[in-house]
């Protein structure tokens, strides 16, 4: 199984206060966890690759944690998540879709059980590619005033034979949402849609 190698993190961590309406009461917080590892299947066709899903679990599991003590530590605060990959040139799509699993259970175990399928983009990009990563809500995929996205990068990544994975959490609703639907507080089924 191949080794995960990693180069370098990094963190965003967003506070928006308004969007040109009235002030929030309570700042709507967000933040990404990225990582940058050697891409092992780089340059060449692989057949069998989804043992390294396996690999990356410790990885996500670490990327969550720091993600959620950045954002204050309480996982009853985060209220919305999202994962991405942007994989380098001379890697394959397929390479960014390792990331399903291990980002999203790990963000579900950190979060307790969230039951909300991850949303979630992956491309193929150069240096400094920008991703933008789909945000819902972690318990009900259809509640409205959590669509969201964070846009994400890094200047020097990733290079042609790396990955770049990334976690978003937000701690609530888009500030000013008023585009209707189901309401968080209305929550009911707990089979992650409504």
């Amino acid at each position: 199984m191949p080794e995960v190698v990693l180069r370098k993190r990094a963190l965003i961590i967003e506070e928006i206060f308004h969007e040109g309406g009235p002030p929030a009461a309570v700042p709507l917080r967000r933040g990404a966890a990225m990582a940058v590892i050697k891409n092992p299947f780089a340059g060449r066709y692989v057949e069998e690759i989804a043992h390294f899903m396996k690999d990356l679990e410790p990885l996500g599991l670490e990327m969550a944690r720091h993600l959620l003590a950045a954002l204050g530590g309480d996982a009853k605060a985060i209220q919305g998540y999202g994962k991405g990959a942007i994989v380098g040139s001379a890697g394959e799509i397929e390479h960014g879709a390792l990331w399903h699993a291990p980002g999203g259970y790990a963000m579900r175990e950190v979060l307790g059980g969230a039951k909300a399928i991850v949303p979630s983009t992956k491309k193929v990009g150069a240096p400094g590619t920008r991703l933008d990563v789909p945000v819902t809500h972690i318990d009900a995929s259809y509640v409205r005033s959590h669509f969201d996205a964070m846009e994400v990068g890094i200047t020097d990544a990733p290079r042609a034979d790396e990955l770049l994975f990334v976690l978003v959490m937000t701690t609530g609703a888009r500030v000013h949402n008023r585009a209707g639907g189901l309401a968080a507080a209305d929550i009911k089924a707990g089979d992650g849609l409504r």
